[in-house]
């Protein structure tokens, strides 16, 4: 126990939190933009796997981390296109899209793996890590945030990108009168159709980003189910915070500390079951879950196809 509280388990504590918070914040950041237009993508866990494979494949092909992090950007909209064009397009239900989309995900990445890679489990090459002069020796912190790879930042400014883009723009104007009045949007002469198609595709790349950085920054390899339900907590993450991403990227980091909170319990004299210490990160989302279940607040039109000139 002495050991728990030196400055290398504490960098190490830390580095946990980050690698357990970024996949499902960025994935949640995509899924709150979808959810802003109406479209309630719970197929979004298929979507990062599908992510997460491309990009672990691209990678080990182009011994690239970038273009391993694009392909899983790119895929992640290419998945997001049975979304757009069976519901955004044609109006069939999109909880039973998302679920279609979700197993079909999990099928396709795991049968592909086992052919291409069967039991072995190549590696991507290592994080190349930046460390941002004077800022990166500082005790504990230093260390741990200050010398990540370039991914994690370029990530952390998509993300703040994202937030700035729902603040502040006109986009958002249309993106949030899709999601809650999109009569409204058709009669100002905007649309509909336009406007969630746009937030299916970025929500995608999202989440396709996501599962690339699950499979390429935070583990190193990729797994069948590597996601292990981090999309479903991501839908769960997007409806507390009623898509304010300062709260999306709490709720994550807290998501990410029970995470790390486990590996420190493992390393403890404490006789806990793998199994409970496995289960601590999503009791802890149904915990937030049903404390601040009165505040959320679900528009009408989420999850319901839109037609022109329908009452």
């Amino acid at each position: 126990m002495s050991d728990l509280f030196t400055p290398m388990f504490l960098t190490t504590f830390i580095v946990g939190c980050i690698m357990g918070a970024m996949p499902l914040m960025i994935a949640a950041v995509g899924e709150t933009i979808g959810e802003a237009a109406g479209i309630l993508n719970l197929g979004i866990e298929g979507v990062m796997l599908v992510g997460a494979y491309v990009g672990y494949v691209v990678a080990l092909s182009t011994h690239s981390l970038w273009l391993g992090m694009l392909g899983g950007a790119v895929a992640g909209a290419v998945a997001s296109l049975v979304m757009l064009v069976l519901n955004v397009w044609l109006g069939l239900n999109q909880i039973v899209l998302g679920i279609a989309v979700t197993l079909a995900g999990t099928g396709i990445t795991s049968v592909l793996f086992y052919q291409l890679y069967g039991s072995n489990t190549p590696r991507v090459p290592d994080v190349f890590e930046w460390q941002i002069p004077g800022l990166s020796m500082i005790p504990v912190i230093g260390p741990s945030l200050f010398s990540q790879s370039p991914i994690f930042w370029v990530c952390v400014l998509l993300v703040v990108a994202a937030a700035w883009a729902l603040k502040k723009t006109n986009w958002s104007l249309s993106i949030r009168a899709a999601g809650q009045m999109p009569s409204s949007l058709d009669a100002a002469g905007g649309s509909v159709m336009r406007t969630r198609s746009q937030a299916v595709l970025v929500g995608g790349v999202f989440a396709g980003l996501g599962g690339a950085y699950l499979s390429l920054i935070a583990t190193g390899a990729f797994t069948p189910v590597i996601t292990n339900g981090i999309g479903f907590v991501a839908i769960i993450v997007t409806m507390v915070t009623n898509g304010r991403i300062i709260w999306v990227a709490a709720m994550s980091l807290l998501f990410g500390l029970s995470v790390s909170l486990g590996t420190v319990l493992q390393l403890t004299s404490l006789n806990i079951p793998t199994d409970v210490i496995g289960m601590l990160p999503y009791v802890v989302v149904m915990a937030v879950l049903v404390i601040f279940a009165r505040s959320v607040y679900i528009s009408p039109a989420l999850a319901a196809p839109y037609t022109r000139g329908a009452r």
